[in-house]
């Protein structure tokens, strides 16, 4: 018994099976370039940040500086009050909002009495001490640091009466409305906080 294929005398010439290997080493090469530039793909999120409260401080900067440290390219996008997060000096004296917050362990009442708002802000800055939290100055190194773009909206500058020299340093100032929806438009996240 013999293991032999018998052939059917129906093999391709020599010229298609030359031709045919060439094309899949192509194929190959192509595939080899594609999968590359998926690996070297980098992730994009954007965040576009829009309030100004101490507890709305924290998210923007810990999903940036967090999707920073997993590989992403961030970009946070400040208008409105979301620019005072950037101010240098105002980002340390952000405040807390009682009233109309329903977490608040204050009800509405009490919360719209004068003073509750210094009082819960100072609470909520306990909090923040003895838990070792980062503080927000400290969460917008990291983020410099790690790479991601905190862009202050022009308009929003103009309309506040602030200066590019109000900002912490790496700031990207002079951004409008149009480039940050370029930015989202080409990001795999996009987020409004």
């Amino acid at each position: 018994m013999s293991t032999e294929t018998p052939s059917s005398g129906t093999e391709p010439p020599a010229d298609q099976t030359a031709e045919l290997l060439d094309r899949i080493e192509t194929l190959e090469s192509e595939l080899a370039e594609l999968q590359s530039e998926v690996d070297d793909a980098s992730n994009k999120m954007v965040i576009i940040a829009t309030k100004g409260t101490l507890d709305m401080a924290y998210p923007p900067l810990i999903l940036a500086s967090t999707a920073a440290a997993f590989g992403y390219e961030v970009t946070v996008f400040h208008t409105f009050w979301g620019l005072e997060l950037l101010h240098e000096e105002h980002s340390k004296n952000l405040k807390l909002s009682s009233v109309g917050n329903p977490n608040m362990p204050v009800p509405n009442l009490i919360a719209a009495l004068p003073g509750m708002d210094r009082m819960t802000t100072r609470m909520m800055r306990g909090k923040i001490a003895d838990n070792d939290v980062a503080s927000i100055e400290e969460l917008i190194e990291v983020s410099l640091e790690s790479g991601v773009d905190l862009q202050a909206c022009q308009m929003t500058i103009d309309l506040l009466g602030y200066d590019e020299a109000d900002f912490y340093d790496g700031v990207t100032t002079g951004v409008g409305a149009a480039s940050a929806f370029q930015e989202m438009q080409d990001a795999d996240i996009q987020l409004l906080i």
